[in-house]
């Protein structure tokens, strides 16, 4: 059966997946972009902008695993949008007319608009449904590959609540930023579940990955 993995979700050191106040113009909030500045560093998103350079090294290796293997994604409405995007008819996510997901997409919202198809590939389809709802469309529509379970934080607490992940990999930034959405709020005993291994980096980000125990 397919699995269901997180890549590249960069957290604070308290645990925040995002800041507060999320707007149009802050879609991070008060956070900005400083969760991910080690991600815009490497080769592999340099190469997603037509760039050249770009860091190499284990920062680079754990952001180029985001593709292979990927069928489907699913994401909180928060992702796709700031508060009260279904209000604006004209509203297609925050990444222009070629979404770098280039799969079907389903967005989870108690607010479903009609699906927006875009260029490269990515349909965005609106689901109110549980977590286990969702993935179920998710694997309908990925023929096979895995999931990827791109956030933000309440969607992924959901998804490890219910155990429906396989894989997750954590960017641990050395930043401290007090309030926004936190990953960890009612999980409990992850290590009994998960395989949990820890890589340092240079960037002074932690990478944790997260691997379901058979």
């Amino acid at each position: 059966m397919s699995k269901v993995r997180v890549h590249n979700f960069a957290i604070s050191l308290d645990g925040f997946g995002t800041g507060a106040g999320q707007s149009r113009e802050m879609p991070f909030g008060h956070a900005g972009e400083r969760l991910h500045d080690w991600y815009v560093g490497t080769q592999y998103f340099q190469q997603m902008r037509g760039e050249s350079g770009g860091t190499q090294g284990v920062d680079n290796a754990f952001a180029r695993q985001h593709d292979p293997g990927i069928g489907a994604e699913i994401m909180g409405a928060n992702k796709f949008g700031p508060p009260g995007w279904q209000d604006d008819a004209d509203w297609t996510g925050w990444w222009g007319p070629n979404p770098p997901f280039h799969s079907p997409t389903f967005v989870m919202t108690h607010r479903p608009p009609p699906p927006i198809e875009m260029a490269g590939g990515t349909t965005f389809y609106f689901v109110d449904a549980p977590a286990a709802e969702v993935l179920e469309q998710a694997r309908a529509a990925a023929n096979g590959a895995d999931i990827r379970l791109g956030g933000g934080a309440t969607v992924i607490r959901e998804f490890l609540t219910a155990g429906l992940i396989d894989y997750m990999h954590l960017a641990v930034v050395p930043i401290v930023l007090g309030r926004g959405e936190r990953l960890w709020d009612n999980q409990e005993s992850l290590e009994d579940a998960f395989d949990i291994e820890a890589i340092s980096t240079p960037s002074g980000v932690t990478h944790l990955t997260f691997i379901r125990k058979v």
